[in-house]
């Protein structure tokens, strides 16, 4: 299957100071309901938007689970995280290869991420985190979430 070309559909704000940025992002004019808490700790939500791309806002704790670069103190992680849809788990993974081949830092290995993608994440030049995401496949959706491979 010959592989498409990737999309940036998807941005996660990680908020240190998460009802802070809520209050901001809602005033702005974004339709944000209230977070989810799952696991305990996590905060994560997402705008009801129709412009074509999602917005997501998550907390630290929810961030250090699904990206090792928040937990193994590389202290220079991005607070968003732009993610590019991919056709496939296999382009996740043949996407991050080419892309660290070429000398870019991974922020996390490809990975069965607990909500059923397969997701990486990689270090621009100007030090943004940019997700590798697949589709959803229920088959490898897990609960409760477990911190992600190290980098």
């Amino acid at each position: 299957m010959a592989s498409q070309r990737p999309v940036i559909a998807k941005i996660n704000v990680v908020a240190k100071n998460y009802d802070e940025t809520l209050r901001f992002y809602r005033l702005l004019g974004l339709e944000i309901p209230d977070p989810m808490e799952k696991p305990p700790g996590t905060l994560h939500n997402e705008a009801n938007n129709s412009g074509g791309s999602d917005f997501a806002l998550d907390n630290e704790s929810l961030a250090r689970i699904y990206n090792s670069g928040w937990r193994t103190g590389q202290g220079d992680c991005s607070s968003v995280v732009l993610t590019a849809y991919v056709s496939s788990r296999g382009e996740v993974d043949s996407r991050y290869e080419t892309l660290v081949a070429a000398g870019y830092r991974s922020r996390q290995p490809p990975y069965d991420a607990f909500w059923g993608a397969r997701f990486a994440i990689l270090c621009d030049p100007e030090g943004n985190d940019v997700g590798l995401m697949s589709p959803i496949d229920e088959a490898f959706r897990s609960w409760p979430p477990k911190n992600s491979p190290d980098a």
